[in-house]
């Protein structure tokens, strides 16, 4: 069983910056990748970031390239994304996510690639 727990969401008005952070807890396993998830409401939940847990690389959907980074303290088990030029199409509950398993970097943002999810944080940005 793995835990996961996001901390950091908020209100913020559009331009602003926020940090997100996700601590995992330690476990036998290490995971392979970690990812931040977002749903907006009524719509469907959607990837945001990932990166390697090994080699640090990262990868980013279109919408958030350029302002939000994904970044992980390994010897903390923390994962870290921070958003900044936040605008009001951001808004949505935030999750992180994990792997244990190697998933090609073309599969790094689908849902179904991640086995265990942390509660969310929301994250609502004015206009």
């Amino acid at each position: 069983q793995e835990d996961l727990v996001e901390s950091g969401g908020g209100s913020v008005q559009a331009g602003g910056s926020l940090k997100l952070s996700c601590a995992v807890s330690k476990s036998f396993v290490r995971p392979y990748c970690l990812g931040w998830f977002r749903q907006a409401p009524g719509k469907e939940r959607e990837g945001v970031a990932a990166i390697y847990t090994g080699d640090g690389s990262t990868y980013y959907a279109d919408s958030v390239k350029g302002r939000f980074t994904i970044s992980q303290d390994n010897a903390k088990n923390t994962l870290y994304l921070q958003m900044n030029s936040l605008k009001p199409e951001d808004t949505a509950i935030y999750y992180c996510a994990e792997t244990v398993a190697w998933v090609p970097s073309y599969r790094l943002l689908s849902t179904d690639s991640y086995n265990y999810w942390g509660q969310g944080t929301q994250v609502t940005v004015s206009s």
